[in-house]
């Protein structure tokens, strides 16, 4: 039997209750509405500052990273591979330079060396407003990264450290430790704070994404690390003079097995030096670490080469210095140029290196030691020179026009006038780190002396400056 179909109540004869809730149901209903809206809204904004606090977690942690492997570089990486291409007896004295500079820069960067570098100032330098680290705290606001403000400040630190160290290499065997630490104080406050500025401060006269007057691309430092310091090194070394019995007696490396373990470090510390400096995470980071390895690859392969072809051997010393070389080179193009590009640039880099070290250098008969000038000052030049060549918005679109699409960057997208720009950026770190190194150089001269006394130079600057030796074999 099928069920009777339902008859309607009539609504005048609803009950009295039922007819309350209807009006009470349809009286809520906007509020209930408003309410759930409300709470979706609350629930998504949740859910989207969630999402970026696992993405800034994410970049921070990489950061983090980088950081270490920037300080890598510089302890135990260039402590070791400048140690060991330095004579038996000079070899802690070395060492010191890179490990004493890792305390030193650190305390003045922040003192105030981090406040002139990126704090608001004018096209030259920055201001006061970051002195003693003041408002630089946890939070993502320091207008640069989007990490914490004290983990950009510790990123860039580890720069600083790393730039005055690399100078060490062609004043070592000769220099006083004090005046090495008065000649790196002042080059740190001339040189160095005033150049990071420019190129990567707030309103620099070189920052391309802050309308800088000569916009100049460094993804990483070709100009404000290895140029300044490159020259800075090949000023001291004329300054100081050659050490004794140069060109007249062997000064070979003492222990090739130590500069290629520092070597290797310095390799894998860069990936630090370079895509940490793409400051997140991301796509830019993975690119600058390709390449960086592949110009480092590259350049191996034309210092060996080279090598190869004028002297008819390949040698270790060869391998390490254009690996150093390539690092060197494509360090201001790491996050603007293709891996294939990198492949050139970095080959370039190490034949032209090893050209500025075996030809140049013996021609003009300056004692730069280590070779601090040949690979970073030649390197830097040349690597930044090569950006505006390479440098494509297919890699880096941060740059954008009037019309809102990527701006062309380098000759290969159609801007062959940024080759002008990169030069002059190059050319200006060359005036600024000569001109201030010589001041520097001559100040600190006058208030302790730069040069070791000659008994002190043929004694060993480890016993005479340290009171220790490097290898003790009565144990």
């Amino acid at each position: 039997m099928r069920n009777p179909r339902p008859v309607p109540i009539p609504r005048e004869e609803l009950p009295a209750n039922v007819k309350r809730l209807s009006l009470l149901y349809l009286t809520c209903l906007p509020a209930l509405l408003a309410q759930a809206e409300a709470s979706l809204d609350e629930r998504l904004a949740s859910l989207e500052q969630a999402a970026q606090s696992a993405q800034m977690a994410g970049d921070n942690a990489w950061m983090l990273v980088s950081c270490a492997l920037v300080l890598l570089m510089t302890g135990p990486g260039l402590a070791l591979f400048y140690g060991g291409l330095v004579r038996r007896k000079n070899v802690l004295s070395t060492l010191m330079h890179s490990f004493a500079l890792m305390a030193l820069a650190s305390v003045l960067w922040v003192l105030y060396g981090y406040s002139l570098a990126f704090g608001d100032g004018n096209s030259f330098i920055g201001g006061a407003q970051y002195l003693l680290l003041k408002g630089v705290g946890m939070d993502a606001d320091s207008g640069y990264a989007p990490v914490p403000h004290l983990t950009f400040m510790a990123f860039q630190m580890m720069f600083a450290i790393i730039t005055p160290a690399l100078i060490s290499g062609a004043y070592a065997e000769r220099i006083r430790f004090s005046a090495m630490l008065v000649y790196t104080t002042l080059w740190l406050t001339i040189v160095y704070f005033p150049m990071a500025h420019m190129v990567w401060g707030r309103g620099g006269l070189m920052n391309p994404f802050e309308g800088g007057a000569l916009p100049c691309f460094d993804f990483a430092g070709g100009t404000v690390v290895h140029i300044t310091s490159g020259v800075s090194a090949l000023v001291a070394a004329l300054y100081l003079k050659p050490r004794q019995g140069y060109g007249q007696e062997p000064m070979k490396p003492h222990n090739l097995i130590i500069s290629l373990t520092g070597a290797c470090l310095l390799w894998v510390g860069w990936f630090g030096f370079n895509a940490g400096s793409a400051l997140s995470a991301g796509g830019a980071a993975s690119n600058a670490f390709v390449t960086t390895h592949l110009g480092a690859s590259a350049a191996t392969i034309g210092w060996l080469l080279a090598e190869w072809l004028r002297h008819g051997k390949p040698s270790m010393l060869g391998g390490i210095s254009g690996a150093v070389a390539g690092l060197v080179t494509i360090t201001p193009a790491a996050g603007y140029v293709t891996p294939m590009a990198a492949l050139v640039i970095g080959f370039l880099g190490g034949v032209f290196c090893f050209w500025m070290v075996t030809v140049v250098k013996m021609k003009l008969g300056y004692d730069d030691s280590l070779d601090a000038f040949g690979i970073h000052g030649a390197g830097g030049f040349l690597g930044a020179v090569l950006t505006g060549v390479f440098a494509t918005n297919l890699i880096n679109s941060g740059l954008a026009g009037p019309d809102g699409k990527p701006s062309p960057l380098g000759l290969i997208d159609g801007n062959a006038f940024q080759i002008v720009n990169q030069t002059g950026g190059a050319l200006l770190a060359v005036v600024l780190g000569a001109v201030g190194s010589y001041i520097c150089l001559k100040i600190a001269d006058l208030v302790c002396g730069l040069r070791v006394s000659q008994e002190q130079e043929i004694e060993g600057l480890d016993l005479s400056l340290h009171g220790e030796d490097g290898y003790s074999l009565e144990s």
